[in-house]
């Protein structure tokens, strides 16, 4: 195979998709979704279990065929990319299914992988930079989820790709290894390599994702830098306290600008136009009913909470 196709496309997009739809039967998984993932860069898709994040994946790798829409790869469509040899092998792939051959060994299938490369990494330095040489002659149905998670990274990784897609790549992972993981990522990025990420870590997101793309029913509720979905989210306070509590004598005692509301059983939120009348309004309300507010924060949210706001589900 040669090596990745020169330039980009238009705008500097490693991975372009418009209004995609795909269906299961009449059950709708992505419902008309936009992304952009730029050369350089990484997009973190986010959103809770059964989202869309996977099928959008499957999607642009080629996998399945959408109902709806555009996906272009490195200035192609998906459909003629999938087709051809060289455009393939500047992608990268990281899968939670692995899709590896379970009677491999680890460093025998990373130098197969590399052969297939015109200019692929120096196998034995990323193996070692991921501990492989630690269980290099054990199959690969042997191995930990750990184990499999470094060996996947490094199989879509040692093609130098163009475009990569990373499926949760630290899931199973101890921290220095998600540490290393991070690290590889910003290589790549600082090749030029755009990627795709998706990830059930918010703090895995913050600090690698130039965008994050948060999904939720096969639709973008939300799309920006970590930092401008927080800043746009406003103050607010926030507080833990017995689940399903009555909120409706709290909203009468407040401006009609702020809102308060329970995004998660036991999870109370109090947003808007957040001032110290507000703050003590609060207080105020849960001394009445003699509720003891635990974890009680005023401020801007994290990413977590702006993810937990808008799709009322947590990512974990």
């Amino acid at each position: 195979m040669g090596g990745p196709p020169g330039g980009s496309p238009s705008g500097g997009a490693a991975l372009r998709v418009r209004g995609l739809v795909k269906r299961y039967g009449g059950a709708v998984a992505v419902d008309g979704l936009d992304l952009d993932v730029a050369a350089g860069a990484v997009t973190a898709l986010l959103g809770p279990n059964g989202a869309g994040k996977t099928s959008t994946v499957e999607c642009c790798l080629g996998l399945r065929r959408p109902d709806a829409g555009e996906v272009t790869v490195l200035g192609r469509p998906v459909a003629a990319a999938a087709t051809d040899a060289d455009h393939r092998a500047a992608v990268g792939a990281m899968l939670q299914d692995g899709g590896l051959p379970t009677s491999a060994r680890p460093l025998r299938l990373l130098r197969h992988l590399a052969r297939l490369h015109a200019a692929p990494r120096d196998v034995d330095e990323l193996a070692g930079r991921l501990g492989i040489p630690a269980f290099a002659r054990t199959s690969v149905r042997r191995l930990s989820g750990g184990q499999r998670q470094r060996l996947a990274l490094a199989a879509a990784l040692v093609g130098r790709p163009s475009l990569l897609f990373l499926d949760e790549p630290t899931a199973g992972l101890d921290p220095a290894a998600r540490l290393v993981v991070w690290e590889l990522v910003r290589e790549v990025v600082a090749q030029g390599a755009g990627v795709l990420l998706t990830t059930h870590d918010l703090e895995e997101a913050e600090r690698l994702a130039a965008t994050v793309v948060i999904v939720d029913g096969g639709r973008a509720v939300a799309t920006g830098a970590p930092s401008e979905l927080v800043a746009g989210a406003g103050a607010s306070v926030r507080f833990r306290a017995s689940p399903g509590l009555d909120l409706a004598p709290l909203r009468q005692a407040l401006s009609e600008d702020v809102v308060a509301t329970e995004p998660v059983p036991g999870s109370y939120v109090v947003s808007g136009a957040v001032d110290p009348q507000v703050v003590a309004g609060v207080t105020s309300w849960c001394a009445q009913r003699g509720v003891m507010p635990e974890a009680l924060s005023v401020g801007r949210p994290s990413l977590e909470e702006v993810f937990l706001d808008l799709t009322g589900r947590s990512l974990r």
